[in-house]
């Protein structure tokens, strides 16, 4: 069964750590994703970011997080095989890639590709991940040999129903408010100069 405690900790880190830090990235121009990287032994945070691609457009909000992270002094960050990877959407295969160079064996995301193709309309995951890999949706091998990913969403769905209820209660208050920054996001991404907007 899915650990309670965990799936309450990665919400609240989403919903008080990195939504200030999207919607404040979003202000600027930027997408709506955003990670976080957590210690495995007590889930505390080590660092919180979101996606700035209007500096670059490699500053997904995953691979973000982890240039952020390797500008730590390295006696502040965690070793990764100690740490949980946190991302608010699916990664893409950019960010499955830094993942997984950068050594966890782990991560938790929120929202699915399909959702960020057709809730925040941004379908260039699943476009590259076909166009580019030849894979289908949910083609890409979700445990292997560097790392084993975990959807929230399924993890709460596993659930009894009274802890299944409120999580997903929990989630849907999140969603409402990644709907508004998608709104804002699409609103203005004529002008924020990234190449797949």
């Amino acid at each position: 069964m899915a650990d309670v405690s965990l799936i309450d900790r990665l919400l609240d880190v989403i919903e008080h750590d990195i939504v200030p830090k999207t919607a404040e990235g979003v202000a600027h121009g930027n997408k709506l994703f955003g990670a976080a990287i957590l210690r495995k032994e007590d889930h505390s945070l080590v660092l919180a970011e979101t996606n700035n691609e209007t500096e670059n457009p490699l500053w997904h909000g995953e691979v973000h997080c982890l240039k952020r992270f390797y500008e730590m002094p390295k006696a502040e960050r965690v070793d990764t095989r100690d740490a949980i990877f946190l991302a608010t959407h699916e990664p893409c295969s950019l960010c499955l890639s830094a993942i997984t160079w950068t050594g966890f064996d782990n991560f938790y995301y929120l929202f699915s590709h399909e959702d960020s193709r057709d809730s925040f309309a941004i379908p260039h995951d699943l476009k590259i991940l076909k166009e580019v890999f030849t894979l289908d949706p949910g083609g890409y091998n979700a445990e292997n040999d560097y790392w084993k990913s975990f959807s929230i969403r399924k993890l709460v769905w596993s659930l009894p129903e009274t802890e299944r209820v409120r999580l997903e209660t929990r989630i849907g208050k999140i969603s409402a408010r990644y709907d508004e920054l998608s709104s804002a996001y699409q609103t203005s991404k004529a002008d924020n100069g990234i190449p797949l907007s």
